[in-house]
């Protein structure tokens, strides 16, 4: 294909004026409008021709991307059609704005003649993706070091040392020790306090369930919750994965959409995981739990820790979500991740100047109420709850999850 070059353009339109100018001063010579067309077109296809052969080569993409990271195609003589959630911020360069996959279907390459008048250009359908994850790099060094720092002691790092269920060994009782730990009976043979010192139990089941539902979509910051939910439960899953235990990604919304299935293998597994977040998708229905919950409940062969994600809007969603959550707690212990809304709390609390203010910090105590008891509900029925503010989420819940697992919970 033949593309000709703004300098071609420039010097075809020009025939304009010099024909008019002609046509006006010398009728006769009208003529030579025609065929300085004719001759401007014989030089674009002789440049056209001349022009180097372009390259039909792909470029070296990468295969996957965090959000906010870009990518070059190469140079300013390619051109793409890419679909998927990646923005063009300059010729040739594209930048990555949300999750999801970008999808390459055609590439145009195109090579300048020597007289910059033509180009040579070629197109080529191809079928290459870019999966766009979610960046938890700033996040994943604060997570690590308070993880480490959970499970030392003094100086020296042990690694299964907790309140599980597993007994270690006996060991002298000392003073902060807890009085439950004494055993008695080897104390009474020994004429000394020995107490029983336990390890943490290591092949958890971990299960990150991720609502994508309709009410997931709405930003809390400058961020969608279900962003926000996916860059802390891969957070938590990393340090879950470092410590042993087996993880899985699970994500739903009017029907179940993820499941990337146990990983286990410690941080090896971790890539997987990553890039089956690329797919959980942004829904614009509303959250089915019971059909969500219950998919789950049947993949799950053990007893596991599900790790819920979700955000309800009304008191009926409400209610749907206690009646899916009362019955994965028959088999599984269930911790809801809730991200505190602080704008409707900014609307509660500010001081109102107008009438309408006054309605809009009505509305948003009556919605952060039913809120609360709903919350309260869950509490009563054994349901663990974190509700924090959104960047303080990732590290609320690895702590939580570090927590639960000294304990043999």
């Amino acid at each position: 294909m033949i593309v000709p070059s703004p300098r071609a353009i420039q010097l075809t339109a020009l025939a304009a004026p010099v024909g008019l100018a002609l046509g006006v001063l010398a009728p006769a010579a009208w003529i030579a409008a025609p065929v300085w067309i004719i001759g401007v077109l014989a030089l674009i296809v002789a440049d056209a021709w001349l022009a180097k052969q372009p390259a039909t080569t792909l470029p070296d993409l990468p295969a996957t991307l965090n959000i906010g990271e870009t990518f070059r195609l190469g140079s300013a003589d390619l051109a793409a059609a890419i679909d998927g959630p990646v923005e063009r911020s300059s010729p040739g360069e594209y930048r990555a704005v949300r999750r999801g996959r970008a999808r390459l279907h055609r590439l145009w390459t195109r090579r300048i003649g020597p007289l910059g008048l033509a180009w040579r250009q070629v197109s080529r359908r191809t079928d290459r993706t870019i999966a766009i994850l979610p960046d938890i790099r700033p996040v994943r060094d604060q997570g690590m070091r308070q993880y480490l720092n959970s499970i030392s002691v003094g100086n020296r790092l042990r690694r299964d040392h907790g309140d599980g269920q597993d007994f270690q060994v006996l060991t002298d009782f000392q003073a902060g020790m807890e009085r439950r730990s004494i055993d008695w009976k080897a104390s009474a043979r020994h004429a000394s306090l020995l107490a029983r010192e336990f390890h943490t139990e290591r092949d958890n089941m971990i299960v990150f369930a991720i609502d994508a539902g309709r009410a997931m979509t709405d930003p809390v910051g400058d961020m969608p919750r279900i962003d926000r939910a996916v860059s802390s439960a891969l957070l938590a899953a990393f340090v879950a994965l470092k410590s042993g235990d087996r993880v899985r990604l699970y994500s739903f919304a009017a029907r179940p959409q993820v499941d990337s299935g146990s990983i286990a293998g410690g941080t090896r597994g971790f890539a997987r995981l990553h890039h089956a977040a690329a797919d959980i998708d942004y829904g614009v229905e509303e959250s089915n739990y019971t059909l969500g919950l219950v998919t789950l409940d049947q993949k799950l062969d053990r007893r596991a820790l599900v790790v819920l994600f979700t955000e309800f809007t009304d008191t009926t969603s409400a209610e749907l979500l206690l009646t899916a959550a009362q019955r994965m707690l028959k088999r599984h212990r269930v911790l809801f991740v809730l991200f505190r809304d602080l704008e409707l709390e900014g609307l509660r609390d500010a001081v109102p100047d107008t009438a309408d203010d006054l309605v809009r910090a009505n509305v948003a105590h009556l919605l952060l109420r039913d809120r609360a008891i709903v919350v309260e509900r869950l509490r009563r029925m054994g349901i663990d709850v974190i509700e924090a503010a959104a960047d303080a989420m990732p590290l609320a819940l690895v702590e939580r999850y570090v927590s639960h697992r000294e304990r043999g919970r």
